[in-house]
Order: structure tokens, then C-alpha cells, then sequence
């Protein structure tokens, strides 16, 4: 049986979409601009902002479905980052003053909005999206969105000074968006907590349950998706950047199956995992990371091949998703599609 295959969320920008980028900021990942230089760019873009983004979307879509995804992403085009693109739609985050904070557990440092108030929902957004999205693709579309512990340690918090209430509120602004995507029709809703890989003891004592509040009331039509890698580096080819414990998965593998989570999505390309682990999910769809996402090489066939092969010895084919390990943004447009083709081909093949 040939296995599903998609994308995880970013998917390099097209050079028309002059809109800022965390992937190559010259300050590093998850570095926010001000608010200015986002309006800057966007009315740079002048009155037809909208269908340049909509031709971006398409873009990135046309690009998934012609290397044979079977479902794609928006690409998040529009967004500078994955976290704070959201974050601009809540109220309490103050993105004029920036705090610089180390971030992923000491790995690095960014300039960050503050949190300075109660977060709540300011106005609703991803419906919007979606439908942008869904409107140039007959397959279904998934749509992304961070999770309540990555937007906590993404942002400066001066308000709450307490992570599990600070994620509880999140949380349940997360929900209004899941909700009113499921009303819509979308099927697909992923969170991204890369967050529970790198602090597995937090993950445990309170971020599966903002988790499990975030998506409080999703029917069972939608595929319920949590995506937890384990980091990114600053630039291509760099070997060196600080990854997630590689115990991690391990360390939170029952609590992800007795979640109500349908689909989780763990990188395994840059790092092998002991595939014992999905042994530990045996009801829970694996969307298995088989392309990395910050080497320049590109998998062949067969080495993808095999290691999906690998997999099957300890899951079924109908949970297993062939996926990269991460957003592709870091590979440019030419890089990221032949890694998606040479998946494509490795898991359609199986």
C-alpha cells in the first residue's frame, strides 16, 4: 500500500512575496520585527497585497501537489514567522517593545514581542487562510498554527509570569480558529508544539493539557495533528546546532497516545530514531520526518525507500505519513522540490 505523504507548514516564499522571513533574518530564527517594518512591507506591496499573497499560496500548493503531496500546506506564505504571524491576531503582545530572551531552552537568544496583558483573541483569521488556500487545491489543504508552549517561550512574558496559565489562555484562543476551521470544512488542523521535545517534563505536567484545551470540541471529522521536531539550526549545512534530548519522543509517547491527538509528526531524517517508538503509539497516525530540511544533499529514492521500509516493521501502513522533518524554508524553491519529489516517489512506491 502506497503511503500518505505532506508537508509540514513552510514552504519557501516566492521572490514576488516581499514580506519578511525568518529564515533568512539577519538576526536569527524567530526574531520579530516591529510592527512598522510589517506594515512597511505590506504596503509595500501596495493594494494588490492580497492577490500577490493568494499567488504565492498557489504557488507553493501547485509546487506540493506536482511533486506528488498528497496533503499539502498553505506554505504559511504569508506569514514572517509561524509563531508570531499568530500572535499578531491576539491581544497582549506588544510587538513595538521586544525583550531579548533565550529561547529553546538556552539554544540561542531573538529579540521577542512582551506579553504584557491578558491574551485573548483580537480577530479571527485563519478561516480566511484556509479558504485562500483551499480555493486553488482539490485535495484537502491542512492549516498550521502554533501551539500554547511555543508561543509562551517565542514571546517575553511580563504579565503572567506563570507558563501553564499563560498557556491555558492561549489554549483556548487557539480553539476559537480550531473550531471555526472545523466549521468550515478544513479536515486537516495542525498545532505545532516543537516545544514538548524540548522540555518534556513541562510538556507533560501542563502542556498536554493546554493541548487537549486548544482543541476542546474538534469534531471527529478533523484529523486532530501535533507536530513536535526538535529545532532548527540557524543556516544550511550547519551540523552543529542544538537538537531536542533524543530521548524526548520516548519520554512523552504514552502521553501522546492516550491524547486525543490523531496524527503526531516526529523528525527522524536529520537524527534517526529508536524505532521502538512507534511501537508506543498503537493507535496514533506517525508523520515520519524522512527529509531534512537544513542539509543541501538531497535523499535518493531508495535511501527514503528503505528507511519507510524500516518503519513498517513497527507500524502499519495506513498510520504511517511520509513527511519532511520540518517547515522547508532554509532550502529555497529548486532544493525543496526535488527532496519532496524523491519522497513522493519513495512512499508511493511501498
Amino acid at each position: 500500500m502506497a503511503i500518505t505523504t505532506t508537508c509540514i507548514g513552510a514552504y519557501p516564499k516566492p521572490d514576488f512575496v516581499k514580506l519578511p522571513d525568518w529564515f533568512n533574518h539577519p538576526d536569527g530564527p524567530d526574531t520579530a520585527d516591529p510592527t512598522a517594518l510589517w506594515e512597511k512591507a505590506m504596503d509595500a506591496l501596495g493594494p494588490d497585497a492580497p492577490d500577490i499573497i493568494a499567488r504565492g499560496v498557489a504557488q507553493a500548493i501547485d509546487d506540493q501537489i506536482e511533486c506528488g503531496i498528497d496533503i499539502p500546506t498553505d506554505g504559511e506564505i504569508s506569514r514572517e514567522n509561524y509563531i508570531h504571524y499568530h500572535c499578531r491576531h491576539l491581544l497582549g503582545f506588544d510587538f513595538v517593545h521586544l525583550t531579548r530572551k533565550e529561547v529553546r531552552g538556552g539554544t540561542y537568544e531573538a529579540s521577542l514581542p512582551t506579553i504584557n496583558g491578558q491574551v485573548s483573541i483580537r480577530d479571527q483569521f485563519l478561516v480566511a487562510d484556509w479558504q485562500r488556500a483551499q480555493a486553488n487545491c482539490k485535495r484537502p489543504v491542512k492549516i498550521t498554527m502554533p501551539g500554547p508552549m511555543t508561543i509562551s517561550d517565542t514571546n517575553h512574558d511580563a504579565f503572567y509570569h506563570d507558563p501553564q496559565r499563560l498557556g491555558r489562555d492561549i489554549a483556548e484562543a487557539l480553539n476559537v480558529e480550531v473550531l471555526a476551521l472545523a466549521d468550515a470544512g478544513c479536515v486537516h488542523i495542525q498545532i505545532d508544539e516543537p516545544l514538548f521535545a524540548r522540555k518534556p517534563a513541562a510538556a507533560l505536567d501542563y502542556g498536554f493539557e493546554n493541548l487537549e484545551r486548544a482543541f476542546h470540541g474538534c469534531p471527529n471529522n478533523v484529523q486532530r495533528t501535533v507536530h513536535m521536531c526538535c529545532g532548527y539550526p540557524d543556516k544550511l549545512d550547519r551540523d552543529d546546532y542544538p537538537k531536542a534530548d533524543p530521548d524526548s519522543y520516548l519520554q512523552i509517547a504514552d502521553a501522546i497516545e492516550y491524547s486525543s491527538i490523531d496524527a503526531v509528526s516526529f523528525e527522524d531524517a536529520h537524527r534517526h530514531n529508536d524505532l521502538s517508538l512507534l511501537e508506543r503509539l498503537p493507535t496514533t497516525r506517525v508523520i515520519f520526518g524522512v527529509v531534512a530540511i537544513a542539509k543541501s544533499e538531497v535523499e535518493s529514492v531508495d535511501d527514503i525507500r528503505e528507511r519507510l521500509g524500516q518503519a513498517l516493521h513497527h507500524i502499519d501502513a495506513e498510520r504511517l505519513i511520509a513527511a519532511p522533518d520540518c517547515g522547508l524554508g532554509l532550502l529555497g524553491r529548486d532544493l525543496a522540490m526535488a527532496k519532496l519529489k524523491n519522497m513522493c516517489s519513495a512512499a508511493h512506491s511501498l
